[in-house]
């Protein structure tokens, strides 16, 4: 983990959903490679779509068939794939170890939590609901939520609004460059998870975040609430 201050105004946390609460990798990889599979095509191994499991329907297809969104066929492939997701979403969806201590310690210390996705409220919105974890969330707010998805700060600044606590109070943790840009042009401190999906050749530590940690139970540590 990395060092870091400046957290001890923090008066509420948001998190990145996919790849920063929760592993749905082995659901989104089962989704298009379905679609391979009826196609005649073999099937490829989870390890070949984890890394870009953050990058939804663009990343999924992108490995599963080597296509482009500007391809012809991209659209009908991804309305496939998410019809193929919608229906198999909670099968091996879990959250990452630590993150279920994490959340149990926030709320303890009556810290508010929330949870900022670009995944669209279709998917995010049952998902979550499906999870006891976020029964205690006090905002979600998706990808379609605003009129803008991340990297731009709407998103960030409606869950903040949402929970009533200046944007400046909330720290924002993520796995993509793009949670760490959408938190620092919303006036947030910003943590990178650097045991997420984090994308194919990424650098966290090069992403300007105030902190860098390995694992959920490590923000306790930066928070000062171990």
């Amino acid at each position: 983990m990395q060092a870091a201050t400046g957290f001890a105004d923090v008066r509420a946390v948001l998190f990145d959903l996919d790849g920063t609460l929760i592993d749905s990798a082995p659901d989104l990889g089962a989704a298009v490679d379905k679609m391979r599979v009826a196609r005649g095509l073999p099937s490829l191994p989870l390890s070949h779509y984890r890394h870009m499991s953050g990058t939804g329907a663009r990343g999924m297809i992108g490995v599963a068939f080597g296509i482009t969104p500007d391809h012809p066929d991209f659209p009908a492939l991804r309305d496939e794939f998410l019809n193929n997701y919608e229906q198999c979403m909670t099968e091996r969806t879990f959250a990452f170890d630590g993150v279920g201590e994490l959340i149990a310690r926030l709320v303890a210390i009556n810290l508010p939590w929330g949870v900022v996705t670009n995944k669209a409220a279709r998917f995010a919105e049952p998902l979550t609901r499906a999870m006891p974890l976020f029964d205690s969330a006090r905002a979600l707010v998706c990808g379609d939520t605003t009129p803008h998805s991340k990297p731009h700060p709407a998103p960030l600044l409606e869950a903040a609004r949402r929970l009533d606590i200046a944007p400046a109070q909330c720290l924002y943790v993520g796995d993509d460059e793009r949670d760490i840009v959408a938190g620092l042009a919303a006036g947030m401190s910003t943590v990178a998870a650097g045991y997420g999906y984090l994308g194919q050749g990424a650098q966290p530590s090069a992403w300007g975040a105030h902190a860098l940690i390995n694992s959920p139970v490590a923000l306790l540590q930066l928070l000062g609430k171990a």
